[in-house]
């Protein structure tokens, strides 16, 4: 018992000091996509206090850190814009048509994980996951060179370049160096603490977070509570030509959102060798976007960075995520001063950290021990997530997952032909017979010049699909309407339901007594498990 008490403290310890690193890594995201979006800062640090609280306690994967995405950012952009326009200028009706879509795809999320959706991303293939994780690293790493340009969107030059690549170097340095030292101390959180106290105490001029949000045309980190905004209702119309414009960008949203948050609950199920339950986290997600649309957020998803910070800095329960909410909030309303003042090289080091430490260098070396269109998926995935989206990138690598998948079965079909002393011929059925398969599986046939006789044997197959039936009840069509007489064996107990439902004339076609011993052990698993078990005694 006391070694139980003394574990759960010392993760306890973990919990809190890489909820407290992943704090102060959420804030410039947060600030950043909230200036993507188009609205102010603040709209984006309370929707990242709301969402990683309420998925932290709710949510189906511990560890897992939440909050305003860059994926759901860009897609917000034309909604607030179009929003804006519906209204006198400076009404700012883009920010309320915001928050109602919000809520709209927090309802769609949550019927998502009512109706167990959420399993579904196990069908998601290991190549399509590796292009992610790659095209993700690449994203984030990207994100944070815009660090080095100035309020023009210049790069910085001579002396102010140096010291942003100095310090980001040393918060490298010391991720990287610390835990060969000791692995008791959080590293990532220790080297922000050091290079903000360089900073602070040398008087260096230097980027830093407040900076970063006076550029982007905020004030300040500096809030209070969220506050319910009643003003959703007056503003927003609730009618049907509202609907058809938040709509479609709610779907969207909510599509992006949960594929992003699925992605990344393997990707830490993966890391911590644990598993997550997908349509719980279904629900928070739903949840948490509703009720930070309601109090003046912008919406949001999983964050991969933040959680790979939380994960590799020994955050595992729960715990983590709400001291990462907490102390987000508390930045907030206490301490926007001192958080304004961390620099800005320190924050790019950890996460310039999580980009190496993401990315799956182990994808080089399998390139050539891999087959050739899991290579293509992989690199599709990688490059689509660059340059579109995680759902565009996903979805396309499913797409093409499944098509090669289609194609190579569709190539397995064969039929072995043999003639019987009675001179009844027979087609012996290889392989799944489904919609990509019908073609090769109507070539096996000579129709014409059979004999008066056919019986096909679908003991070796499989019939899939409607597709499938669709076939077999035409080929039934084409030998009748020569005139010949066709059999039809060993067809499974579904398909001959079907095909019974489909035409009468199906009982006379289909061979019902079935004496092959093959037949009754695969139809009957018990009675194969019998037959193992005599055969080996």
């Amino acid at each position: 018992m006391t070694e139980f008490i003394r574990k759960r403290a010392a993760n306890a310890k973990n919990d809190v000091l890489s909820g407290l690193t992943v704090a102060l890594a959420l804030v410039p995201e947060a600030v950043a996509f909230a200036f993507v979006a188009g609205v102010d800062p603040l709209v984006g640090l309370y929707a990242a206090f709301m969402i990683g609280l309420i998925t932290a306690i709710f949510g189906g994967r511990p560890g897992m850190i939440s909050g305003a995405t860059g994926a759901l950012a860009v897609v917000m952009v034309s909604l607030v814009a179009e929003g804006n326009a519906f209204g006198a200028e400076g009404e700012n009706l883009g920010l309320y048509y915001l928050f109602a879509t919000v809520i709209l795809m927090g309802i769609i999320q949550m019927l998502a994980g009512i109706l167990k959706l959420g399993k579904f991303v196990r069908l998601i293939p290991h190549p399509v996951m590796m292009g992610f994780v790659n095209g993700l690293a690449i994203v984030i790493f990207l994100a944070q060179l815009k660090m080095f340009k100035d309020i023009n969107g210049d790069w910085f030059v001579g002396t102010e370049l140096w010291t942003m690549i100095g310090f980001v170097a040393l918060t490298m340095g010391i991720m990287f160096g610390l835990p060969k030292l000791t692995k008791k101390l959080p590293e990532a959180l220790i080297a922000i603490l050091v290079v903000s106290a360089i900073v602070i105490f040398g008087n260096i001029d230097a980027a830093t977070v407040g900076s970063f949000i006076r550029d982007g045309g905020g004030t300040g980190l500096k809030g209070g509570l969220p506050q319910f905004q009643t003003d959703i209702f007056s503003k927003v119309p609730f009618t049907w030509q509202t609907l058809k414009f938040i709509g479609p960008y709610a779907l969207i949203l909510a599509a992006i959102g949960l594929i992003e948050s699925l992605m990344t609950l393997n990707l830490v199920d993966e890391l911590t060798d644990t598993r997550g339950n997908s349509n719980r986290e279904c629900m928070a997600q739903g949840g948490a976007n509703i009720i930070t649309g309601l109090f003046g957020g912008m919406g949001g998803c999983a964050m991969i960075g933040q959680s790979l910070i939380n994960i590799k800095g020994g955050g595992r329960g729960r715990l983590s995520g709400i001291v990462a909410a907490v102390a987000l909030l508390a930045f907030i309303l206490f301490a926007s001063g001192l958080i304004e003042q961390v620099p800005i090289a320190a924050l790019v080091g950890v996460m310039f950290m999580v980009v190496i430490g993401t990315f799956a260098w182990s994808s080089f070396r399998i390139l050539n021990k891999i087959p050739i269109m899991d290579v293509i998926v992989l690199i599709t995935v990688s490059s689509l997530t660059v340059i579109f989206d995680l759902a565009v990138a996903v979805i396309a690598g499913v797409i093409i997952s499944a098509l090669v998948f289609s194609w190579e079965n569709a190539k397995r079909i064969r039929a072995r032909k043999r003639v019987k002393e009675d001179g009844t011929k027979i087609y012996e059925i290889w392989g799944p017979l489904f919609f990509g398969s019908i073609i090769a599986f109507n070539d096996k046939f000579d129709v014409k010049n059979d004999p008066e006789q056919i019986e096909v044997d679908f003991i070796e197959s499989r019939v899939s699909d409607h597709s499938a039936i669709e076939a077999i009840f035409n080929l039934v069509n084409k030998y009748e309407a020569e005139g010949k007489t066709i059999r039809l064996k060993h067809l499974s107990e579904d398909c001959k339901i079907l095909l019974y439902k489909s035409s009468p004339k199906f009982r006379e076609v289909i061979v019902e007594d079935v004496d092959d011993p093959r037949y009754h052990l695969a139809e009957n698993p018990e009675a194969f498990t019998k037959g193992l078990a005599e055969y080996k005694l």
